[in-house]
């Protein structure tokens, strides 16, 4: 005998449930794991008082993405950031570019000597010649957001090609130099994830250049160069520790203290257009050459 009509709809019903609850296990399940999974990008972590201190100074590198700016740990690794500090400052980066991007692990900058498009100064030139040596220090790790300096087989061969850590190394730790962090610009290096790539041998590489079309540097504090010059460790009380004096530029103290922070100013805006209108004018012949062969 045939189940009654409300028997027949409560049993349908009752099947509608167990569907609707299985589609969303289906769904929820996975997202659930993917939110879970340890190995997916993230941002960087929040501050903890056992991060090292920042000094003041920010590099900004410009890109098609946005800009990238990161501080320097000098009291992890004080030569390594006086020295990227140095080559940002004299304007190094200026047309380089990030030949490394690797989804969820690295966005590395490319060696000033080989990868940039503009032809360096003496002085930066030398100094990106010089090798800096390996720098750690326990309980400093490669996670999300960390500035960690490139080098070849030999620990201490480091010059002037770093990356920014777009996920946690920990396999990297003690083995490479963290020498800062990013302070702004990681939803840019997160777009930056999103470029086409090739793989050689063990680098994932973007199919297209990304360019570093300019950089600039400036004081967190103030947002421009004060009278030091200098890359130094702000403490809790304001003042700063002492240290590497900015290229060709004379610490100055006293009187002479704010016609040193004018001149400072004036000479790191005139290197950043010059380093800008350099890159710009190499551009141009570029394409004339390109579109216009036959005309001079």
């Amino acid at each position: 005998m045939a189940p009654p009509a409300r028997a027949r709809r409560a049993a349908a019903a009752a099947a509608a449930s167990a569907l609707l609850l299985l589609l969303l296990l289906l769904v929820v399940a996975p997202l659930a794991a993917l939110a879970a999974d340890p190995a997916a990008p993230s941002s960087p972590k929040p501050l903890s008082s056992n991060d090292p201190k920042l000094s003041d100074e920010r590099c900004v590198f410009e890109t098609d993405f946005g800009d990238i700016e990161f501080g320097f740990y000098p009291h992890v690794a004080p030569v390594t950031a006086a020295h990227i500090f140095r080559l940002c400052a004299l304007g190094a980066y200026t047309g380089n570019h990030v030949f490394r991007v690797d989804r969820g692990f690295v966005a590395q900058v490319a060696d000033v000597l080989g990868g940039r498009n503009l032809t360096l100064s003496d002085e930066a030139e030398a100094e990106a010649g010089r090798a800096v040596p390996l720098e750690v220090q326990h309980g400093v790790v490669h996670k999300t957001g960390v500035v960690s300096m490139g080098r070849h087989d030999d620990p201490n061969s480091g010059r002037s090609s770093f990356s920014f850590l777009l996920g946690d190394a920990p396999h990297l730790d003690m083995q490479y130099t963290i020498f800062g962090r990013v302070t702004r610009g990681m939803e840019a290096l997160r777009k930056m994830e999103g470029v086409e790539t090739r793989r050689e041998g063990i680098f994932v590489m973007p199919k297209e250049r990304v360019q570093v079309y300019a950089t600039h540097w400036r004081y967190a504090s103030v947002g421009g160069p004060p009278a030091l010059g200098a890359l130094h460790q702000r403490d809790d009380d304001g003042t700063g520790g002492g240290v590497l004096p900015l290229p060709n530029v004379p610490a100055k103290s006293g009187g002479a203290a704010a016609e040193g922070a004018a001149q400072l100013v004036c000479q790191d805006e005139l290197d950043h257009l010059r380093s800008r209108f350099d890159w710009q004018a190499q551009e141009l012949e570029s394409v004339r050459r390109k579109c216009l062969p036959g005309r001079r």
